[in-house]
């Protein structure tokens, strides 16, 4: 006589069906000595650690400490200064301070010039690159192939394109401009040049992005009537918000970290007007030998990036998500103390 189903009693929980097992349900599963060890993990992670250790944790701590001396490669003594190093920088009577905050303004300038136009210009050539039309593969190749250049390739060359006297950018344009030796036509070029040559990759980088985003949901803002512009904004961006974040703090800290644009175009000319934080630690440490004041200001510049990239991800943070974390976790608690309160209930 057949058993209806309804009457099998339920499998119990963590047993297995089948032979050895009493039920139907999925029964605890069994967990490898090697693959559960902590070991596997700590050895496939030795590689990155021992890179890691040996070239960024050890020098940055090692950095912090000559940034303590008065640290000078060509005298055998480096007397301990402490803070002074640090106290120069913030001292207007000390020889470091015009040029160091010269350099944090002109950094902040370029970064303020680019980061927009690298943020929005790549999002756009995303946007129509991601389009179906004939050649889509030969002209993402061609936008992204100015990246895969060195940057002493791209300011040589740039800096004979927009040579005042000589340059193919004033024969083209028909003009008698100084790009590289006159304000503000030397922002306009350096920002120019780096938006050539980086956008390739911002765009890559949306593009992935925008593969991930379902074709559904655009197919669901079409059905219910929204139209290009609608779907992009409640529909693109929302999908793109992890990328634009990622865009954004990389490229804020590239930009501010910029150094070989400025040295190989302009030189930090007109009048050290583009000579970025980069160009001089850079002269203060490798030219002038006086690596505990270069290391003291590597740290304030780093520093100031720490707190901005901070700054970036409180401001872009999905508050939304937050909150709906927030209240599922209150729920959760609420649950388990009502679970509580039932259980001692029943215990009296």
């Amino acid at each position: 006589m057949a058993v209806p189903l309804s009457s099998v009693p339920p499998a119990a929980p963590g047993r297995r069906g089948g032979p050895g097992g009493s039920g139907f349900g999925p029964g605890p599963r069994r967990t490898s000595h090697i693959h559960g060890s902590p070991w596997v993990t700590l050895a496939f992670l030795a590689p990155y650690l021992v890179v890691f250790l040996a070239f960024v944790a050890l020098p940055a701590v090692y950095g912090i400490w000559i940034s303590l001396h008065d640290w000078d490669f060509t005298l055998p003594s480096r007397p301990w200064v402490g803070g002074q190093n640090y106290a120069d920088l913030f001292d207007p009577e000390s020889v470091q301070y015009e040029q160091f905050w010269n350099g944090m303004k002109n950094t902040g300038l370029f970064t303020l010039f680019s980061v927009p136009l690298l943020i929005v210009l790549p999002l756009a050539l995303a946007l129509l690159l991601n389009l179906k039309f004939p050649g889509r593969t030969f002209f993402r190749a061609v936008f992204f192939a100015p990246y895969v250049l060195g940057v002493a390739v791209i300011g040589i060359m740039w800096r004979y394109l927009l040579d005042g006297n000589f340059g193919i950018v004033n024969r083209i344009l028909g003009t008698n401009i100084q790009w590289t030796t006159s304000q503000p036509w030397t922002w306009i070029g350096l920002v120019g040049v780096t938006v050539w040559w980086t956008m390739g990759f911002n765009a890559v980088i949306y593009m992935a992005g925008l593969a991930n985003i379902p074709t559904d949901q655009y197919e669901a803002a079409a059905l219910d009537g929204a139209g290009p512009w609608k779907r992009f904004l409640h529909v693109t961006l929302p999908g793109l918000r992890p990328v634009v974040i990622f865009v954004l703090v990389t490229t804020v800290l590239a930009s501010a970290n910029m150094f070989g644009q400025s040295y190989t175009i302009t030189q930090g000319g007109p009048a050290e007007s583009t000579r970025t934080a980069i160009m001089v630690i850079t002269d203060l440490g490798f030219s002038q030998s006086r690596a505990g004041q270069a290391a003291a200001e590597s740290y304030i510049l780093a520093f100031f990036l720490i707190v901005v990239s901070i700054a970036q991800f409180w401001a872009t943070r999905d508050r939304s998500a937050g909150r709906e974390r927030k209240e599922a976790r209150a729920a959760e608690r609420r649950y388990r103390e009502r679970l509580a309160a039932d259980d001692e209930e029943g215990r009296r």
